[in-house]
């Protein structure tokens, strides 16, 4: 089985790796996890398990996720990989121009002008209904009595929520946000460690997708609900905009590197990133993990492949550069050969022109999943509809208004997309599913989990135990607290602008399953910087 060196616990207690052979669950929230797992012995298979714990993440995880979430999905199923799009579109009637008249010069943070169609129902009943064994009214069951019952926060959870409530109350004035604190806060505080939280909305919600299998919220009483909502406060989406969604299948990209397979959803994903990265990083010999010119070929990799994402990456068909130039080897050769022995000033190249939750899961069949949903920023937009529990998200915060740029504002237009599943496979057969959850942190989480993995051998979970760097802006670099001193100085020394941060949440939330080809024995990790589990069975 790939990687198995464990030298990194730098969070107190040592967690090891969980093995099983019958299936397996691994996401940030130990009620998800074994939400999932329960399916599985229910008679579910993977999908199934995927589809019970995202919904279930949806109630354990509000701070990061919610059923107006936008959601992707590598789902490995009989010998093949199958890609699943179920991002969400700008609204119809929503325009630079209006805009830019209404005296915005660039899209706002929350409220109702960054709300896209949000895609994660759509995703469940499309998953189950193409590749699901249990009906979708069963596999949605345990998120609905979590919902109803209500559960007690966990630690991190709690310290998310409180630190949103506070941000909240400062910034959160007008009448259109009112119903999250309804919904959020019913108490007037956000809920501590340990406090029970139940939401009769959600619970509701949830029953009319599974037994409708999504129809409802496309092209029902759900759609009709916040339909009126965003008539009501002048807002831009509409029930037709819901009814015209679709989640889209797609072939998923990849790089070959060092013989194994690094799968990534195709644009408007920023899964591309990390398999540019990655095509440059696979020139070099890398023999060891902790030294300085490691971290710094990873790093100047880094940024030369974001510098070339955020120039270009936007839904496919409106992008001017083509997958295949920015991954192809001469164009990884180009870019390699800028990378010397000082920390540079990345900038876009020249190809040829032609919050969030991760969870990841296998059943004894062999089939596995990789999936992530999100509201993008902790709870999205802060538009809430009233009595549903639907938190909406705000993923068209990352389109510019910038008629010049490749991600410009457009109506039903799929913006620039920061969650990305990944996924392993060797010689056509799966190792497995794996992600990094955080923002633009992603992409950079996948590159350095593939190399804690294929390049120095780390286990499941020392892949995801190992400090981690994040590439800011320019030649600035934030480092965990565990980095290693000596070498975030050398590293200084080359350009680099080291800023150690206290906070190990900035740096994602990563899980991990790996099969053994041979046996079929799940091997887990899972993420320390949050309250994460594997559930085996």
């Amino acid at each position: 089985m790939v990687g198995y060196d464990a030298q990194y616990y730098p969070y107190g207690s040592r967690r090891n790796v969980v093995y099983g052979r019958n299936g397996m669950v691994a996401t940030s929230q130990p009620l998800a996890a074994e939400a999932g797992r329960d399916i599985l012995k229910q008679g579910g298979n993977a999908i199934d398990a995927a589809i019970a714990t995202a919904a279930a993440l949806t109630v354990l995880e509000p701070t990061s996720n919610g059923i107006g979430s936008d959601a992707f999905a590598l789902v490995w199923v009989d010998g093949k990989i199958h890609g699943l799009n179920a991002s969400g579109y700008a609204p119809q009637n929503i325009s630079v121009d209006q805009l830019k008249e209404a005296g915005y010069e660039e899209m706002p943070t929350f409220g109702k002008v960054p709300v896209t169609v949000p895609g994660t129902p759509a995703a469940w009943a499309e998953l189950s209904d193409k590749f699901g064994k249990l009906p979708l009214t069963e596999v949605m069951e345990p998120a609905i009595t979590y919902a109803e019952q209500g559960y007690p926060l966990s630690p991190t959870l709690a310290f998310h929520w409180k630190a949103a409530y506070n941000k909240f109350t400062k910034t959160f004035q007008d009448d259109i946000y009112k119903h999250w604190f309804e919904t959020f806060a019913p108490k007037e505080r956000a809920p501590e460690a340990g406090d029970m939280w139940s939401s009769q909305g959600h619970a509701n919600t949830l029953r009319k997708i599974a037994e409708t299998k999504a129809e409802s919220f496309y092209r029902g009483e759900l759609a009709d609900q916040i339909d009126d909502f965003f008539k009501q406060h002048d807002g831009y989406l509409t029930k037709e905009d819901l009814a015209g969604y679709k989640p889209e299948w797609v072939d998923p990209i990849k790089v070959n590197y060092r013989g194994y397979d690094v799968w990534e959803i195709p644009p408007n994903g920023q899964g591309l990133i990390a398999l540019i990265a990655l095509n440059m990083l696979k020139g070099y010999e890398f023999s060891e993990k902790d030294s300085v010119d490691t971290y710094h070929k990873q790093i100047e990799a880094m940024k030369l492949a974001f510098s070339d994402g955020l120039e270009y990456i936007t839904q496919q068909d409106h992008m001017d550069v083509s997958v295949d130039d920015l991954l192809s080897d001469d164009y990884a050769e180009q870019r390699r050969a800028l990378i010397g022995d000082e920390a540079l000033q990345p900038e876009a190249g020249e190809p040829p022109r032609g919050g969030t939750v991760y969870l990841s899961t296998a059943d004894g069949e062999g089939n596995m999943v990789s999936f992530i949903q999100s509201n993008y920023m902790g709870f999205g937009s802060g538009v809430v509809i009233p009595g549903t529990g639907i938190a909406m998200q705000n993923r068209g915060h990352t389109f510019s208004l910038d008629e010049n740029h490749a991600n410009v504002l457009k109506p039903g237009k799929q913006t620039f997309h920061t969650i990305i599943p990944g996924f392993l496979s060797k010689d056509d057969q799966p190792v497995g599913p794996f992600g990094v959850m955080g923002g633009f942190m992603q992409p950079q989480g996948h590159a350095q989990v593939v190399m804690n993995t294929v390049d120095f051998h780390l286990n499941p979970q020392a892949a995801l135990d190992a400090p981690r760097w994040q590439w800011a802006e320019e030649k600035k670099v934030k480092v965990e607290p565990t980095f290693p001193d000596h070498i975030a100085q050398a590293l200084q020394r080359k350009g680099h602008q080291i800023q150690k941060t206290l906070y190990p949440y900035e740096f994602g939330r990563g899980q991990i399953i790996w099969r053994d080809p041979e046996t079929g024995v799940l091997a887990g990790g899972t993420e320390p910087r949050t309250d994460g589990n594997v559930a085996a069975w």
